[in-house]
């Protein structure tokens, strides 16, 4: 690391929720959506799951596409319970490792979301903990539907520093996805990639 860090941007699929997507791939061709993976994946994804993320169409529009692309008679219902099956857990370990670091950083939480996750995802942190446990970790965070704007775009980053007087030099950006490192790092942001096999506490090797 170049500076002392005084602050943590955490990405939250697949860094602090657990996630999969092999389950909504499975649940989609189930639905009769054979080529879901090439829409929609870790790396890359159609311009219709950007446009949920930016909060640039409504979840009802979404589903109307799906159904379009799937050409099945596929209710609301099924497609959110295939697009929500991607969700898995929120371990307590991983909580109570975040409260830890809050003694020592400023958190963040910055995540490309969509109102149908973000709903469901919410609804399984207040059944498991009894409260929105995200709000006691971080300062702020950020989901890219209510800002729209998503990750690599160096934009969505900036506005996170300007809004909370951050300095990019001291601030740790953490993901698990290449493309939204790189974007962190065109905007100067410091940055650790999470690839597979690592866990929160391997976060400790770099602050």
């Amino acid at each position: 690391m170049k500076k002392k860090i005084k602050n943590i941007i955490f990405d939250f699929g697949g860094v602090i929720i657990n996630i999969d997507y092999q389950v909504t791939v499975a649940a989609f061709k189930k639905l009769g959506i054979r080529n879901f993976e090439v829409q929609f994946s870790k790396l890359k994804q159609s311009h219709l799951f950007d446009e949920l993320e930016k909060g640039t169409i409504t979840p009802a529009e979404f589903f109307e596409q799906v159904r379009k692309i799937s050409g099945a008679p596929v209710t609301d219902i099924q497609i959110r319970n295939a697009w929500n099956a991607i969700l898995r857990d929120l371990p307590q370990q991983n909580i109570d490792f975040l409260l830890g670091l809050k003694n020592k950083y400023r958190l963040f939480l910055l995540s490309n979301t969509n109102e149908i996750h973000e709903s469901e995802f919410m609804k399984m942190i207040e059944e498991k903990f009894g409260e929105d446990v995200l709000k006691k970790v971080f300062e702020r965070t950020y989901f890219s539907h209510q800002i729209n704007m998503r990750k690599p775009d160096t934009v969505i980053f900036k506005h996170v520093l300007k809004e909370n007087n951050l300095l990019a030099e001291e601030t740790l950006f953490i993901d698990d996805s290449p493309q939204h490192i790189e974007g962190a790092k065109i905007a100067g942001l410091q940055t650790f990639y999470f690839d597979k096999g690592k866990t929160l506490r391997d976060v400790l090797d770099v602050i």
